[in-house]
């Protein structure tokens, strides 16, 4: 097989590189041109084998091409011309390319052997083929040329309105969808009012009819004391000693839960925060808790953030304390605040110990409620202070986990958009 030179005219540089790639695979060299400005350019400054040529082009199309190469008199009016085209496919446009003196019509894709065996044929027949008279009656080839646009534009002005058509249904699906939407979130909203009011509700009885019963049942072990406590012996003490001391544990859960349920209904006030300041506070209010303990602090420069001082100061209270309480077996306890890269416009910050830690395989138990990592009289503590950690952080658009390790401390990072 004689290897060939193609012309290409394409305006897409994708189509000419495929185009070209399969030609070249087939041993034959290529010429480009973007548009059939360019092609008769190349066609008078080389010599070529045939022409393949793509329709829809800026300066010139196809059927002008074919239209300008017959028409020439130079010596490339015969080279055999390959129309290749992925949109012009009807009766009238086949017509026009017969016209304008194409030789073939090839739909794309198509494999490179095929164009091959297009021009290869042509070339063999070339003889027999009539010569391209000198003169082509250019009205009626513009007649044609006419017909073949017309044809084509109403072609894609049905196109057209059938897309219009669609994409007016698309557009009253989507309002009805935001309708429904908008009765949903109504209806959200309105189920959430309900039951931000059962909740308050729940408060009030939490606070009022299960601290009464409480008081009593404290007085009454109180008064018993008081009035045979001569009279017990050691082991009935001890067990009033246990009342008394469960209904002081349940006055403290009664508290937490109330604090829990008042965090998310808190109206929030949005200020600049220097954490620095407000872990200086936290420090100092926990003083008591360090009374007669040896704590080193290690400490970094801390962000300034957008959010509630109050509530932010809560987290840091209820971190800090747990470092300090988890740590208080140690002969010195190490506590770590720092910060650490984030996603973009968000700070993270870190508590670190040197404490007992804990299993990592449970740290899903860590930010519910009463749900705690360690006995009651290993460590004291509600099981509350996490979980209401992690609502005001929620609240803040941020959030909040922990690493850990039995018997080798534990981190707990939190993180916080700056705006």
């Amino acid at each position: 097989m004689k290897a060939l030179k193609f012309l290409i005219a394409d305006d897409s540089p994708r189509n000419l590189k495929l185009l070209r790639a399969g030609l070249e695979a087939e041993g034959h060299k290529v010429v480009e041109a973007a548009n059939g400005a360019e092609a008769l350019a190349a066609l008078d400054r080389e010599s070529l084998d045939a022409v393949i040529s793509d329709i829809l082009k800026p300066s010139m199309d196809g059927f002008r091409l074919c239209h300008e190469v017959r028409r020439s008199d130079k010596n490339y009016r015969d080279i055999p011309l390959i129309l290749y085209t992925a949109t012009y496919d009807s009766p009238a446009d086949r017509a026009l390319a017969n016209t304008v003196g194409a030789d073939r019509y090839i739909l794309k894709p198509a494999p490179a052997a095929l164009l091959v065996s297009a021009v290869e044929d042509i070339l063999a027949k070339s003889a027999a083929r009539p010569k391209t008279p000198p003169g082509v009656d250019d009205t009626y080839v513009l007649e044609r040329y006419n017909a073949a646009l017309v044809h084509k534009l109403e072609s894609r002005n049905d196109e057209l309105h059938a897309s219009l058509a669609k994409l007016q249904t698309a557009h009253e699906h989507i309002v009805e969808l935001n309708r429904l939407l908008e009765t949903r979130v109504s209806q959200r909203t309105e189920a959430l009012d309900a039951a931000n009011k059962e909740l308050e509700a729940f408060s009030f009885s939490v606070s009022h009819d299960l601290r009464a019963p409480l008081s009593r049942i404290g007085g009454f072990v109180q008064m018993l004391k008081d009035s045979a406590g001569a009279q017990l012996n050691t082991a009935n003490r001890e067990m009033l000693s246990q009342i008394a001391s469960a209904t002081t544990q349940m006055s403290r859960l009664i508290d937490a839960l109330l604090e829990f349920a008042r965090t998310s209904r808190t109206e929030m006030h949005f200020v600049e925060v220097d954490l620095d300041v407000l872990i200086d506070k936290v420090i100092a209010d926990l003083s008591v808790d360090l009374a007669g303990r040896e704590v080193e602090w290690r400490r970094s420069a801390l962000p300034k953030i957008r959010g509630d001082a109050i509530l932010l100061y809560q987290v840091l209270v209820n971190l800090l304390s747990n470092a300090i309480k988890y740590t208080r077996t140690r002969d010195q306890s190490v506590i770590e605040i720092g910060t650490r890269e984030g996603r973009n416009n968000e700070a993270v910050i870190f508590v670190r110990d040197n404490g007992v830690g804990f299993d990592l395989r449970y740290a899903g138990k860590l930010f519910g409620v009463f749900q705690r990592m360690h006995r009651e009289d290993e460590f004291e503590g509600t099981g509350i202070g996490l979980a209401n950690a992690q609502r005001i952080l929620t609240r803040h658009g941020g959030s909040i986990w922990a690493e850990a390790a039995v018997d080798r401390g534990a981190t707990f990072y939190f993180s916080l958009p700056h705006s």
